[in-house]
Order: structure tokens, then C-alpha cells, then sequence
């Protein structure tokens, strides 16, 4: 009779040392890359704007004359940012007088020159449509997240909803129910996607903000608002319950 022994399990290769930096460096990276890029893209943001606007600003009324009159001539200092602030201080103003009667009238009388100039003209509009759009638009913007069953039934995609169809598309659909337009996202890219027509009944309206659902759409499922994974833990631990006091 044969006795069997258990055989001592094999012991894992130990890692190599400097396995512990490399890992400590990966993190480091993840840590500092974020800060990094956000505080180089700001700065050179920053100094773009000012080597725009500043040649434009008179040399007296620069900061950077009033101090070496103050401290000297040889004081030199440079304050990044002054360029932010004139071109902020400039916008502003500019908007405020376009609210006005005379601002208004201005504009009007302005652009009936511009469309007449052939070249000139297709690109002005174009810009201000995309100007209009991107920063005008506020009260046009996507009301709220959604899922729909696309691209086919069975198959759930994230929406966000823009308006209620109206005019042509709406009298089109010819089956008397309510249009809802719908943005569906492409990912990880969702600025740009497909605008799609569905019945009111068969759009699912979500508690998640628009920016909670843009991170879900960008990150390809990975980050999931952290109140919603809690309120959806909590629900399959109340049918759990249930299902146990049943049983």
C-alpha cells in the first residue's frame, strides 16, 4: 500500500526590489500628472490672453509702469494674469452695452454691413453661431439624462434629452404621440453622437445630473455616480430581504 504525501506547494517568486519604486513612482504619476497638466494648461492659457491683450493696453495705464514709478525704474516685475483681467473687464462691458437700445441698434447696423461682403460674412456667421451655441444658449441646454433602447430593442444607451419635437418632425411622425429629442453620446467622445426621435413612453428619465451621466459616458461605464451605486445597493438589499421573509 502506496502512502500519498501532500506535496509542498511551490513558493512564489519573490518580486524583484525594485518592483516597490516602480509602483510607488506609477502612483505618483497618476497623482501628480492631473495637477500638473491642469496648472500648466491654466498658465499657458493665461499667458496666451495676456501676450494678446496687453499690446493693446497703453503703456501707462499698465501695472507694471505704475510700480517703477513708485519703487523706481530698475524695479522690474512681471504679473501674470493682468491680460485675464482687461480682456475679462473688456467682455463684460462689452455685453452689458450690447443689452442696451443703442448697443443693440449698433450690432444690427454693424452685421448689415458684414453681410454684404461676400467672404466675410460666411465666416462671421458661422462664429457666432458656434458663439451663440457654446455660451449664449443656456436656457437651450440638454434638460435631463436618460436611457433609451438603441440601437435596437433589448439594448439600453444613455441619452440626454433636448425638447419636446415640434413643427415638421413632430407633424411627420404621423401616430399622435409626443416627440421627445434625444442626444445619444458616443464613447469616449460625447461631443459627438447621433440626435434621435423617440416616443415619450419609451424614455427612461434618470435622477443622475448631466455632468454625473457624461462621466459614466466618458469613462466607458467605470465611474458611476457614487449616491446612485448606494440608492441601487440599498435596493437589491431591501428585495433580499423581502425575498428571505417570503421564503
Amino acid at each position: 500500500m502506496t502512502q500519498m504525501f501532500d506535496q509542498d506547494p511551490q513558493p512564489k517568486p519573490r518580486a524583484p526590489w525594485y518592483s516597490g519604486l516602480r509602483n510607488s513612482f506609477l502612483t505618483g504619476i497618476v497623482v501628480i500628472a492631473p495637477v500638473g497638466l491642469t496648472v500648466w494648461l491654466i498658465w499657458t492659457v493665461i499667458g496666451w490672453v495676456d501676450g494678446f491683450v496687453l499690446p493693446f493696453v497703453p503703456d501707462s495705464y499698465l501695472p507694471e509702469a505704475l510700480i517703477k514709478r513708485v519703487l523706481g525704474p530698475e524695479t522690474e516685475v512681471n504679473i501674470r494674469g493682468l491680460g485675464v483681467i482687461f480682456f475679462l473687464f473688456f467682455t463684460t462691458l462689452i455685453g452689458w452695452l450690447a443689452k442696451g437700445l443703442i448697443g443693440r441698434s449698433l450690432i444690427r447696423y454693424g452685421e448689415t454691413l458684414v453681410h454684404r461682403m461676400p467672404v466675410v460674412r460666411s465666416i462671421y456667421s458661422g462664429v457666432k453661431q458656434i458663439a451663440e451655441t457654446v455660451f449664449a444658449q443656456q436656457e437651450r441646454s440638454f434638460e435631463k439624462a436618460c436611457m433609451i433602447q438603441y440601437p435596437r430593442r433589448g439594448i439600453w444607451a444613455i441619452g440626454f434629452i433636448s425638447t419636446v419635437a415640434r413643427g415638421e418632425v413632430a407633424e411627420r411622425a404621423g401616430d399622435g404621440s409626443q416627440l421627445i429629442s434625444v442626444f445619444v453620446p458616443t464613447t469616449p467622445n460625447p461631443t459627438s453622437g447621433f440626435l434621435l426621435f423617440f416616443p415619450k413612453s419609451d424614455i427612461i428619465e434618470l435622477d443622475m445630473s448631466i455632468e454625473d451621466a457624461a462621466k459614466l459616458v466618458i469613462s466607458a461605464g467605470l465611474v458611476y455616480p457614487p449616491s446612485q451605486l448606494s440608492d441601487a445597493a440599498d435596493v437589491v438589499q431591501v428585495k433580499d430581504e423581502k425575498n428571505k421573509s417570503a421564503d
